[in-house]
Order: structure tokens, then C-alpha cells, then sequence
């Protein structure tokens, strides 16, 4: 434990659901009372923790808070200062990551297949419990996963969300070395995943769907071989597509993308509600026939956020992050929901 901590610390909390505006900033700054560490859980000094589209829907209601005030967050970094009860040895000075899935009940069928993912008692950071726009944090230490030394701590944040919800995307596309990828999409997750699938499929072509001609410029630096709009069509047909786009339209155009016996996953924990009608065009004949399937992808679980970790420290990746101070947590959130988007935003808390 450190000598001395605080009895309060600095956090940007949601305070009331709305929609996020330049006139309207979604989070206020307080000072609020230190978390208190539990039985098996560390209590963590926030180093730098990334800003993800998740925190927007919070915010706007699509997956809203379980109580407000919230300390929202789910991309956290920081260092282990004290051990509860209960804890292993050895954590305190380590450089740990939280990602979103805080906890889960260890009981279930879910649980107990390793899909702690889709448990019913699910636990989000950042929106069941207090996140990462604050000075510090609690985490269960099972939960809790050390970071190689090899990646900064602004480096690491889109790692444990964008990159491991990514890494779990890559593996349920089930793509084969030479066939074709699509990414609809271009931000966090979207220029992670292109760094990894050429590092695992280094024969595979990779595609690129975005509105932005940024976005796609960025892509075609990273070595995307081919880059469009959202509706544009290739020559050839896809044998795999990931959606991470917060809309529908997407999600058509991916499907006629695709070659017959294509697979669609969708990386998005909330599709925005308005252009849902959209989905009323889906045509089986177009978007369906022909063993074309869709999933999606439900969080991630710890397997994903450490083998992604270890991945991106054998590549090496190298995540594009743009920085704010915690105070400019609101700027971040309205310059991404505004498709202000190069690689990931990160808040740098402290140093």
C-alpha cells in the first residue's frame, strides 16, 4: 500500500442520461470519495484510459448506467496501490489493464465454459460499477491483467476494448490464410484489427468500408489493399466481414458483400436506433441465401483481452492514439460521436 492516499479523488461522472452535444457536455467534473478495496479486489491508480463509442451509448441511453451518478471507463491502465483482503501476493506496483467485462458469477454454464462473456450476472466497468475517467479505481484481481512492459500505458488502452473486442471478432470470422476480409468501419477497433489480421493471414487481401475518405486514406497506410465508402462494391466477394459501426446500413451492404458461405460479425455492443427501418430491405435472396451467416460478438472475455495483449506485444502493434487530459474527457466524447476518428482517444490521467 502507498504511504499515504487520498480521502478524495477527481472524476468525470455522468450525472444525467442526454444526448451529447457542444452546448451540452455529457460528463461533469467532481471530486468524490476514494473507492474502498474489497475482498479480492486491488485498488488502482488510473494511469491513461481510452474513450470508446460504448461510453456514447451510456450516456445517450442505449446501454445506460445501472445508477447515477457513473464513473464511465472501461480502457483503464494504471498501477495496482493496494491488495484487499484475499489477494495473491505480489500485486502491488504492477501495471495492470481493466477492460470492460468487470466481473462475472464464476458459477454459471457461461462461466464455467469459459464464456464468462454472456453471463447473466455480467458486470460492466464503467457502467455497473465506476470506471476509468477518475483518479482511481477497484477491480477484482481476476479480473485484472498485467501489461506487457514493452507497451505504453496510452499505447495499451485501446487494447483492452477495441483490440481484444477485435481479437474475438477476428476468431469467429473462422478466416482462412488467403481468403478475403472485409472491415466495415475504420476507427479503434477497426485499425487494430487490419494490424492484426495481416500479422495471423499475411496471404489474405483486407478490405475497408468507411464513410470518411480520412478513415480510408488511414487504412490504405496501414496496408488495407482496397478501401470505399460503406456501400461501395469490390470486384471480388468477401469470405468474411466485421462490422464496428454503430448503424444498419453497414450491416446490408456487408451481407451482399459477401461470397457465398460468407460470415458477418458484428462488433458493436448497441446499434443506434436511427435507421433501424433499414433492416425492413433485408432480402433473403441478396443478403441471406447461400449459407451466408451473421453473428455477433457479446464483450469479450479475459482469454480474449490477454491473448490480444500478447499478440500485440509479439507484433508489435501499434496502436494510433490521440490524447486529452481527463478535464477534456467531454471534448473527446463530442469529437468521436462527430466522426472525429484517427486510430483511438485516450485520457491520460496521470504519470
Amino acid at each position: 500500500m502507498m504511504d499515504t492516499l487520498p480521502a478524495q479523488m477527481l472524476a468525470m461522472q455522468i450525472v444525467q442520461l442526454g444526448s451529447i452535444s457542444a452546448t451540452h457536455p455529457p460528463l461533469e467534473r467532481r471530486f468524490i470519495p476514494l473507492p474502498q478495496v474489497q475482498q479480492k479486489h486491488l485498488l488502482i491508480r488510473v494511469l491513461a484510459c481510452g474513450v470508446c463509442h460504448t461510453e456514447i451509448d451510456e450516456i445517450e441511453g442505449r446501454t445506460a448506467p445501472v445508477s447515477l451518478p457513473m464513473t464511465p471507463g472501461h480502457q483503464v491502465v494504471g498501477t495496482v496501490v493496494e491488495a484487499g483482503p484475499g489477494c495473491s501476493p505480489g500485486w502491488v506496483g504492477k501495471r495492470v489493464g481493466v477492460a470492460w467485462i468487470h466481473s462475472a458469477c464464476g458459477a454459471c454454464q457461461w462461466c464455467l465454459a469459459g464464456t464468462e462473456n454472456l453471463c447473466p450476472d455480467f458486470c460492466a466497468c464503467g457502467r455497473d460499477v465506476g470506471g476509468g475517467y477518475a483518479e482511481y479505481m477497484t477491480a477484482p484481481q481476476d479480473f485484472v491483467h498485467p501489461v506487457p512492459d514493452s507497451i505504453g500505458s496510452l499505447e495499451a488502452t485501446p487494447l483492452l476494448c477495441a483490440g481484444a473486442v477485435g481479437f474475438r471478432s477476428l476468431r469467429l470470422c473462422r478466416l482462412l490464410n488467403g481468403q478475403r476480409l472485409g472491415l466495415t468501419g475504420f476507427g479503434a477497433s477497426g485499425h487494430l484489427v487490419l494490424q492484426m489480421a495481416r500479422h495471423l493471414y499475411p496471404e489474405s487481401e483486407i478490405f475497408v468500408f468507411a464513410r470518411s475518405e480520412q478513415e480510408r486514406s488511414f487504412a490504405l497506410d496501414l496496408g488495407a489493399t482496397w478501401a470505399g465508402d460503406t456501400t461501395d462494391v469490390p470486384a471480388n466477394g468477401l469470405h468474411a466481414i466485421i462490422d464496428t459501426t454503430p448503424a444498419w446500413l453497414p450491416v446490408l451492404a456487408a451481407m451482399e458483400a459477401l461470397e457465398p458461405g460468407g460470415r458477418l460479425v458484428i462488433n458493436a455492443i448497441r446499434k443506434e436506433s436511427g435507421d433501424r427501418d433499414l433492416m425492413a430491405q433485408l432480402d433473403y435472396d441478396r443478403h441471406l441465401w447461400r449459407e451466408k451467416t451473421l453473428t455477433t460478438v457479446a464483450n469479450v472475455t479475459r482469454k480474449d483481452v490477454r491473448e490480444c495483449l500478447r499478440l500485440a506485444e509479439k507484433i508489435p502493434l501499434h496502436p494510433s492514439v490521440t490524447i486529452y487530459p481527463l478535464e477534456k474527457a467531454n471534448q473527446a466524447l463530442l469529437e468521436l460521436k462527430q466522426g472525429h476518428i484517427r486510430g483511438a482517444k485516450v485520457l491520460e490521467v496521470s504519470r
